[in-house]
């Protein structure tokens, strides 16, 4: 016997529906990339938003057909997310930090129609626009007034005029929640990047979870900044779940430099943040060297990398700013866990409780997850036997788009597909996951394995360390060793030996690195994550070379 409840389908559109209904007058304050900083409110998104869906569909856009968006995190790109989603359209959110050859061929996997970037992309898109094979219309999200006088792009449309070109009188379509809203591509850091098409429902779904208490916790007496990029795994979806609660949303656009972000996290009175720990470091750097303080944030989410627990440390003994470590994927929507304490460890000491923190976390409802062993076998949640991690729920990844890459899930015995993560982890008996490594980036010491986030931590600690990559770099005798690959604070004197002594006593001694290499950086890819194969093919026979 099926239940009697009404079946009113999970669409994006309804977020926008319910903010404008709900929380109409909250402010939305994006910095332009016209330099200026704007103020509108729900009322206004929604609106602009029901315009914007009726110039997509006037320039051809049909339903399930993909339209682009190169931009920064703005209110005009905030208008996208629900006027291509919430008509029936596939937001397509492009890395701009992408080399050209990679926006081509994922612009053309992608068969987008048309194209939305900010002016700071413009010489990008000029040089990709008459390489991409299936984008007709290209459109310049900013006014008439701060158009360019001449552009390489033929018929080069104003964002501003489509949107004054109609009115809002537009009723949001309803359709069936599994239809794709939005479509994010992978890093692509080895061979071509690989899409991830979102569904309404998955998306629905992920934004209930994150903004639950032991998730991202967001409320609508929450100004949240989001620092993490709209066209990263939709900014971890935080525009979809400041819509459900009514927070008020402050856009940094381009400006993601540690003075940019402190003058909005304080005029505007921000209260939680989410990104990247790269980003935090220019932040922290900031803050430190004017003797500056946090007047109202309180928590920051940070993820795409772990975080260093010397970071951790920083924020919440020094500014009072809770950290949120969350761990997810592309693959996952994004979010998958988060490391929310439970009550039982209130009591426990503060390294106590720095020691659950600075774990991946626990599951967010929706999450299943599991470790296995080389035979596929589950592994017991102990906190100490490591295992590959694998994950399943209603906003974790099935198939990539066009089936790229054949079938990517792993069935258990019961026929269940799980995605592998590639990540290699330890689970508790509380079921706090903690990642030792990724897959690829492990090192196998004489056939014993030594995790590199775990060097990679110590050696972030020290007070004269920028950065550091860990690798597992070539010797004649082990096979693997682990080699530092680090960059000083600017004016900070340290040597090798200085470095290596700094490990004594933290961890077993045969895990110690054999050897630092110091560079004035070390690359990172399109999300902030350091470049590890770049590294290994540049240092990975360094301890050969050195007898």
């Amino acid at each position: 016997m099926n239940g009697l409840m009404m079946q009113q389908p999970l669409l994006i559109s309804s977020l926008l529906v319910h903010a404008e209904r709900h929380h109409g007058d909250q402010e939305i304050v994006s910095r332009r990339v016209e330099g200026d900083i704007h103020r509108c409110t729900y009322r206004d998104l929604a609106s602009r938003s029901r315009r914007m869906a009726k110039a997509i569909a006037a320039l051809g856009v049909k339903p399930g057909e993909r339209v682009a968006t190169l931009a920064w995190n703005g209110y005009r790109h905030m208008e996208l997310y629900y006027a291509v989603s919430g008509s029936g359209g596939v937001l397509h959110t492009l890395n701009p930090r992408l080399h050209p050859d990679q926006v081509v061929y994922i612009a053309d996997h992608a068969e987008d129609q048309v194209l939305f970037f900010d002016m700071t992309f413009l010489p990008l898109v000029e040089a990709v626009a008459g390489r991409v094979k299936t984008i007709k219309k290209f459109v310049a999200m900013t006014d008439r007034a701060h158009m360019p006088k001449e552009s390489k792009i033929v018929g080069l449309l104003c964002f501003e005029d489509l949107v004054d070109a109609n009115d809002d009188h537009f009723e949001w379509p309803t359709f069936d929640e599994n239809q794709a809203s939005s479509l994010c591509y992978t890093s692509g850091t080895t061979g071509n990047p690989k899409g991830v098409l979102y569904s309404h429902r998955s998306t629905l779904l992920h934004t209930f979870a994150i903004a639950l208490p032991d998730a991202l916790n967001v409320s609508a007496r929450d100004t949240i900044l989001p620092v993490v990029p709209m066209f990263h795994v939709n900014a971890w979806g935080l525009p979809y779940a400041a819509c459900m609660m009514g927070a008020k949303l402050v856009f940094p656009g381009p400006g993601l430099d540690g003075k940019s972000l402190y003058e909005l996290f304080e005029t505007e009175r921000v209260t939680v943040s989410a990104g990247v720990p790269t980003v935090w470091q220019g932040l922290l750097g900031y803050v430190e060297a004017g003797g500056l303080k946090f007047s109202t944030m309180r928590r920051t989410v940070i993820g795409g990398s772990a975080c260093p627990p010397a970071m951790m440390t920083a924020f919440q003994q020094r500014y009072d700013v809770q950290v949120i470590h969350a761990w997810g994927m592309t693959e996952m929507s994004p979010v998958g866990t988060a490391a929310i304490l439970k009550g039982k460890h209130l009591d426990l000491s503060p390294e106590e409780r720095m020691a659950v923190q600075a774990t991946q976390g626990r599951a967010v409802y929706g999450v299943d997850m599991k470790i296995v062993g080389e035979d596929g076998a589950a592994l017991p949640w102990d906190g100490k036997v490591s295992g590959e991690l694998l994950v399943r729920g209603p906003w974790i990844i099935q198939t990539y788009f066009k089936g790229e890459g054949g079938d990517p899930l792993v069935k258990d015995d019961q026929g269940r597909g799980w995605f592998p993560t590639g990540d290699v982890a330890t689970i508790d008996p509380d079921g706090y996951m903690h990642i030792t490594d990724r897959s690829k980036d492990v090192i196998k010491s004489g056939g014993e394995w030594i995790g590199s986030i775990d060097l990679e931590n110590i050696a972030m600690a020290h007070p004269a360390v920028a950065m550091a990559a860990c690798i597992a770099a070539l010797h004649a005798k082990w096979d693997e060793r682990p080699l530092l690959i680090v960059v000083k604070k600017h004016g900070a004197e340290l040597t090798r030996d200085e470095l290596i002594k700094f490990f004594e006593g933290r961890i077993a001694k045969w895990w110690t690195p054999d050897d630092v290499v110091f560079v004035d950086a070390i690359p990172l890819g399109a999300t902030g994550k350091m470049l590890k194969n770049r590294l290994r093919d540049q240092y990975g026979k360094h301890l050969l070379a050195q007898g």
